[in-house]
Parts: structure tokens; C-alpha cells; sequence
């Protein structure tokens, strides 16, 4: 196999925003004989990296997706477990984060976590709101469907008041009315693990970004992993829907 170029100054510029989908966890743990939690563990390590080598590359949005509504299906002590490493990282890493100039915020359905947790959601976002170098926004507790779901609730609630005509709802009203709002669209979406399908992330936000799926599992995940996924986003024509060059 080839050897991967690195990205340089002769490079053209990165996508402005990245979205990955961290998939892999399990398998990483359950091929080395561990308990889940060990996968979880290294998949924040991954996250740790991910990060630093974002900021070096100059990308500008991160979005990981962390947690789905699907996932509190889970077993109830990995939730816990999960849950843990949230808390973990939220009181560990966020001093790091906002001295690198990385400002968090998160996405999803905060009624559903332990009020602690939200409250250091709360702080981290308030700590870091006026770093500008990356901004990283963690999915937890998230679907997309979710967040369609809400936004025309809110849509309607206020076409019930009269606050808004209903002929006035367009596509970029609803996407005032999105979490996202505010953050422009992924340009590259990555799935780790093999897997080959979007799993309720993003539905809205992703219609004209490039997917790429690779095999390397989350806890894996690597500068090199992240290069190439930017690499094969440069060789492919966005056309948005017109006709290519």
C-alpha cells in the first residue's frame, strides 16, 4: 500500500466541519478479552486525540457523536458506565479544551440526564463560549428525527399563536429552529467500524456532506485515519445537486 501524503501548507484548506459518527467501542474491547467499558475508555482517549489533531489541522467544527436516544436501550450498567466517563471527562478535560481555545457545546435531549451532568454540560459551554480556534459539539442524548421532531413543534406552536404564518415556514426558518442552528452543515461525515449507515445522526444537517466509512475501529481512530478521510473528501466533486465540471 501507498504511504498516505500528510496534509501541508500545499494542501488545500480541510472541510470546515467534520462530523464522526465513534463506532467500535465494543468490538475493540470484546476482541482483547476486556469488558465494554475498557473500549469506552480508550474510545476517550481517541476523542482526546481527535481533537488536538483537529485544532493542528485547522478544522474549524468537530461534531462527535456520543451518545443516541437509541443508546439508552442499552444495559443499564454500561449507561452507568457511559455516564461515568461523561462526568469524568466533563470535570478533567474542559480546563485543557478551553486553554487550547476550543469552545464545547452540546446537542440532544439534556431532560433525559442526571442533573449534575447537565449542570456541568452548563459549565463547560459557559467556560469556553468565547474560544473561536474549534468548536466541538458533543451529540449526547441525541436523534435527528428528535430534533426534526421538535423543531416543528416549536414551528407550529408558534403558527397556532400568530406569531408566524404558516406560508412564512421555509427551510431557513426550520433551521433556526434546529440545535444546530447557528453552526453551518457538516462538509465530511466519517463513520469508524465499517459500518455503512447514519444511525439517526444528523438527518437534516448531512444532505450534501460526504460521507466516508472506514474500517478502523473508534478506540483506533488516528491522525493518519483522520488525514485520509480529508484527503478522500478533496478527491470527490461536490456538485450540489447541478452538473459537475
Amino acid at each position: 500500500m501507498e504511504p498516505i501524503p500528510s496534509l501541508s501548507d500545499q494542501s488545500p484548506p480541510p472541510p470546515v466541519h467534520v462530523a464522526i459518527i465513534m463506532d467500535g467501542n465494543g468490538r475493540w474491547a470484546r476482541a482483547r478479552g476486556l469488558p465494554r467499558i475498557a473500549g469506552h475508555r480508550q474510545g476517550a482517549e481517541a476523542v482526546r486525540e481527535t481533537i488536538n489533531n483537529s485544532v493542528d489541522l485547522g478544522i474549524s467544527y468537530l461534531t462527535l457523536y456520543g451518545f443516541s436516544v437509541e443508546n439508552w436501550k442499552r444495559p443499564q450498567n454500561e449507561i452507568t458506565d457511559l455516564m461515568g466517563l461523561l462526568r469524568l471527562y466533563l470535570r478533567k478535560e474542559i480546563q485543557e479544551l478551553d486553554e487550547k481555545d476550543v469552545r464545547i457545546r452540546f446537542i440532544g435531549q439534556r431532560d433525559r440526564l442526571a442533573p449534575d451532568i447537565v449542570e456541568l454540560i452548563n459549565d463547560a459551554e459557559a467556560r469556553t463560549e468565547s474560544n473561536t480556534t474549534l468548536e466541538l459539539i458533543v451529540a449526547m442524548s441525541y436523534g435527528a428525527r428528535q430534533e426534526i421532531t421538535m423543531a416543528a413543534r416549536h414551528l407550529a406552536k408558534k403558527a397556532v399563536a400568530g406569531t408566524i404564518e404558516p406560508d412564512a415556514i421555509d427551510e431557513d426558518l426550520v433551521v433556526r429552529h434546529l440545535e444546530t442552528a447557528g453552526i453551518p452543515d457538516p462538509d465530511l461525515v466519517i463513520r469508524t467500524s465499517g459500518e455503512k449507515r447514519v444511525s439517526n445522526f444528523l438527518l437534516w444537517q448531512l444532505a450534501y456532506a460526504e460521507l466516508v466509512f472506514i474500517d478502523t475501529l473508534w478506540p483506533e481512530f488516528s491522525r493518519e485515519d483522520l488525514e485520509e478521510a480529508i484527503h478522500e473528501f478533496h478527491r470527490r466533486e461536490r456538485r450540489y445537486g447541478a452538473i459537475g465540471g
